[in-house]
């Protein structure tokens, strides 16, 4: 499972958002700081912005926060809405002549599925706050390093 470059950049900004600031962010600083184009935060964060996940703040002085309640968004979940109706194999576009005698793409959705609910048992809280999970809970991937392989 490869995460998309939208998926990636709105899980960075909703970490670097989740850091404490006296004022709120804005993208030309986060873009900056996370070397990636404006134009592609710009996206990201209005999406974002209509899930609820972040406030944006317009005028001077303004910039986006991290909505409180995000912290408790599970990972999977997070995920899950980001990367939309992603499947790892597509069967019918174009037509795959090997479909009928096929078990692959069950293995498959088994195994995204599972990805998903590993990532569900933290939460975005528990990632910005290093050291909250007891290392014996942590599965064998840890999330940043599953972000920055993507």
């Amino acid at each position: 499972m490869q995460l998309n470059k939208f998926t990636d950049y709105a899980l960075r900004i909703l970490m670097y958002v989740a850091r404490p600031s006296d004022v709120p962010y804005t993208i030309a600083d986060i873009a900056e700081d996370l070397h990636v184009s404006q134009n592609h935060l710009v996206k990201v964060v209005h999406f974002m912005g209509k899930q609820h996940w972040i406030v944006t703040i317009r005028g001077k002085g303004g910039g986006l926060r991290l909505n409180p309640e995000a912290k408790n968004l599970k990972l999977g979940e997070i995920v899950r809405t980001l990367q939309g109706n992603h499947q790892i194999v597509e069967c019918n576009t174009p037509p795959c002549v090997l479909r009928a005698n096929c078990g692959l793409k069950g293995i498959l959705d088994q195994a995204l599925e599972c990805f998903y609910q590993s990532l569900d048992q933290y939460t975005l809280g528990e990632v910005v706050q290093q050291g909250i999970i007891p290392s014996s809970t942590r599965s064998s991937i840890d999330f940043l390093e599953l972000i920055q392989k993507a």
